[in-house]
């Protein structure tokens, strides 16, 4: 098997920076995390909520703690240094090899989507967001480690996409012309559904957007690891 792993993602119009974060780690027991937080509002102070937010998982999950008090931990993090009044979304999407499954920790009303043997699988159980609220949990789901499955995570400027224009993107229709028109590609789709989410704003983002894909394909090649990276700097 073969882990692919893509992220799209694009700043509000007419702001600099993006208050979406995402970070990457590896697992002291082996595998990836993901951990893509969205700071409310956006723009700076937006990007350094999700940062906080980012950075406190980050650091459990680098010392072996398990993804949902990882995000247990960086909800009660934001809840005590601002008191309830700045929210963050957070998701953490981890491929862990000493389980051999794929692990969504999500605190964020806006679904996520599973792609696998049994077709597209929408994960909207109800889900609060990080900061405000006493006693919020992630909501998790834990997948076996199967060739030819995907997991899509997102920010809500993804789905809300189009509203400007009295239009809403529907990601799992989209997610679904894609799994039936080719193969799991995950660079591929992640553009593909950012490209889709920038027509609907005609090319001007109402809201910072984030997408992350993991697919889990066939290997092929060498037993080498690779990343690459774009980001526009000028």
């Amino acid at each position: 098997m073969e882990l692919q792993v893509a992220v799209a993602k694009v700043a509000k119009w007419a702001n600099h920076e993006s208050g979406d974060t995402l970070e990457m780690i590896e697992r002291p027991h082996g595998g990836l995390s993901f951990v893509l937080a969205d700071g409310q509002h956006s723009g700076r102070g937006a990007k350094s909520i999700s940062n906080l937010v980012a950075r406190k998982a980050l650091q459990l999950l680098a010392e072996g703690v398990r993804d949902g008090a990882a995000a247990r931990a960086a909800h009660d993090y934001l809840l005590a240094l601002r008191q309830g009044k700045v929210s963050a979304t957070l998701n953490i999407a981890s491929v862990d090899l000493d389980t051999k499954t794929l692990v969504l920790s999500r605190n964020n009303p806006a679904p996520a989507i599973v792609l696998g043997p049994g077709g597209v699988r929408v994960l909207g159980e109800e889900s609060r967001p990080v900061g405000l609220y006493k006693n919020t949990k992630p909501v998790i789901t834990e997948l076996p480690l199967d060739v030819n499955t995907a997991l899509i995570v997102y920010t809500d400027g993804l789905p809300n996409a189009g509203v400007r224009r009295g239009q809403r993107l529907d990601v799992a229709a989209a997610v679904e012309r894609r799994w039936a028109n080719g193969p799991l590609d995950a660079r591929a789709w992640a553009d593909g559904l950012l490209a889709e989410a920038l027509q609907l704003d005609e090319d001007r983002p109402a809201d910072d957007i984030s997408v992350l894909v993991v697919t889990v394909v066939p290997h092929s090649g060498d037993a080498a690891r690779r990343l690459s990276l774009n980001v526009p700097i000028g």
